[in-house]
């Protein structure tokens, strides 16, 4: 494998990781109610998620795309289920900064779960197989898994501290609820995305 296809791949994955979406949007309403650690610990999941799933679609590539027209609309419709009912979730949150008491706190496995339920997290690992690694060798899918690795959590990580920094400066409840129902809507409004 050539350092110039790793560049690409790189480019790829940043391109792909950094772009909003489901996941980036809770990172940041995660970072700015519940500060680094477990906005970090949820980005964790999020990229061991995606991760899994994007080895698993290099590894069963020929046998996804025979069935892709039949989990497609799975894939969407389940989707967009698990972000309505985090929308709702945040959206009729109280705004109130106690993490000991939260119940709502975005989890490991809930970035995991998300990633798997999330269409752009399936397009991006087709794409990124199809484009760089079409016979998905082990030496590639393992190269390209661990820049991919790297790069996913590095940047959903840049919302999450966006999302501290921002925290910093609402410290209403008020505010912080405001926050989170734009949050809501803006994840909820993704929902169009998945199934236009």
């Amino acid at each position: 494998m050539t350092l110039s296809l790793i560049v690409s791949m790189s480019l790829f994955s940043l391109a792909a990781s950094l772009s909003p979406g489901p996941v980036n949007l809770v990172g940041i309403g995660s970072g700015a109610r519940y500060g680094a650690f477990i906005g970090l610990r949820f980005v964790t999941g999020a990229t061991v998620g995606f991760i899994v799933l994007f080895v698993s679609v290099g590894l069963s590539l020929q046998y996804m795309v025979a069935f892709l027209p039949m989990i497609t609309p799975v894939l969407q419709w389940g989707g967009v289920i698990f972000l309505l009912h985090l929308s709702y979730q945040l959206f009729r949150d109280n705004g109130e900064i106690n993490i000991k008491d939260a119940t709502n706190v975005p989890s490991f496995m809930t970035g995991a779960y998300m990633q798997w339920l999330n269409p752009k997290a399936w397009l991006a690992s087709l794409a990124g197989i199809v484009s760089y690694i079409p016979e998905a060798d082990g030496q590639s899918l393992v190269i390209f898994s661990s820049v991919y690795f790297v790069i996913c959590w590095l940047s959903l990580s840049v919302w999450v501290m966006a999302g501290v920094i921002l925290g910093r400066f609402i410290e209403e409840t008020n505010t912080m609820k405001r926050l989170n129902k734009v949050l809501a809507i803006l994840l909820a409004g993704s929902c169009v995305f998945i199934i236009v």
